[in-house]
């Protein structure tokens, strides 16, 4: 879901010449859900190989993460741990949403609504335990980083980027302001159209300055907790009525924030919720090896033979990996000198 922070949220462009040498930290969930849900046949169901095997997130990473990484960008990816026991009512909600669009999906096939049947396709999309554990081994064929959060991966890539052991967060998601990242980056692809609405829109990298963030809206990083969740949060629904205009509004004019909450919702525990973010579990012992060589046997063996991958676009690939390589290894010979 996210926090919704609407219009109060600015937002800058960047380059990728800017980004060049970074290290940017993605949440892992919210790129496979992309792929999962954008990555799809005429006939709105995800690609699979011969054998029925989903395929559409191998595609989205081999494709849009070594585009990434020939632009000179080192990338790191996090997977969710075990989530707070008060997502459970967002997880089920979730559930239940994907249950009705089946039931759409079923009715627009049967009346051949071909445009019903991409949007609703879309909104069944699930990540289960194959596509994760395929998803991490092809990251790390790539050389890319794997981490995995004991908890919420947009908290462990938020500490990171804090830490200074990432430069920036990647996620589409503003929760990651909330857990604190310095910096967070969205709509990173090198695509520059998207549809939306019925209209085709131009997008680009852009980069959330938290301090930058903060200091527009004149609040201390405390407040913007209490302002997520005035709003609603992945654990919580928020206040009714209350947007981010009006929950700026009463951060602003209540300093004791128990009788606020109590006269807005005296039967909401707002504190359980601010302790789920101050106190979420985080792996802080955490080395990030950015300089992994490319292996290209495994991918070829994980691609080609075992999904169906055409041959020759994983070589023409690799071939542009080659000198990712090469350049790491002499990144790695420069410091001998």
């Amino acid at each position: 879901m996210g926090i919704k922070f609407g219009d109060l949220v600015i937002k800058k462009p960047i380059t990728f010449e800017e980004l060049k040498g970074k290290k940017i930290g993605l949440d892992a969930s919210n790129v496979l859900f992309q792929f999962l849900s954008s990555i799809r046949g005429v006939d709105g169901e995800p690609l699979k190989d011969k054998e029925g095997n989903v395929t559409s997130h191998l595609v989205g990473i081999f494709s849009r993460f070594t585009n990434l990484m020939d632009k000179g960008i080192q990338l790191a990816v996090c997977f969710d741990g075990q989530a707070p026991i008060l997502k459970a009512k967002t997880q089920e909600e979730r559930r239940i949403r994907k249950l009705e669009a089946e039931e759409k999906l079923k009715k627009a096939k049967e009346e051949e609504e071909y445009e019903l049947i991409l949007k609703y396709s879309k909104r069944t999309t699930r990540l289960n335990e194959e596509i994760i554990k395929e998803s991490k081994l092809l990251f790390s064929y790539l050389g890319i980083p794997v981490i995995q959060a004991p908890s919420e991966a947009e908290a462990q890539i938020s500490y990171l980027n804090k830490k200074g052991i990432l430069d920036y967060t990647a996620s589409s998601d503003m929760d990651c302001l909330v857990y604190g990242a310095p910096k967070l980056l969205i709509n990173l692809t090198l695509s520059t159209r998207r549809k939306l609405g019925g209209k085709i829109i131009k997008i680009e990298p852009q980069v959330i300055n938290l301090k930058e963030f903060l200091k527009s809206l004149g609040v201390t990083q405390e407040q913007l907790l209490i302002m997520a969740i005035l709003i609603g949060t992945d654990f919580n629904e928020g206040i009714m009525g209350i947007g981010p205009k009006k929950a700026l509004k009463l951060v602003k004019e209540n300093k004791d924030y128990d009788k606020m909450f109590k006269g807005l919702n005296p039967s909401f525990d707002w504190e359980e919720v601010r302790d789920v973010f101050l106190k979420m579990p985080i792996e802080k012992d955490i080395k990030l090896d950015f300089n992994q060589k490319v292996q290209e046997d495994k991918i070829k063996e994980l691609l080609v033979e075992k999904h169906d991958f055409n041959k020759e676009r994983v070589e023409k690939t690799l071939e542009k990996l080659r000198k990712v390589n090469k350049n790491k290894e002499q990144s790695n010979l420069g410091k001998w000198f």
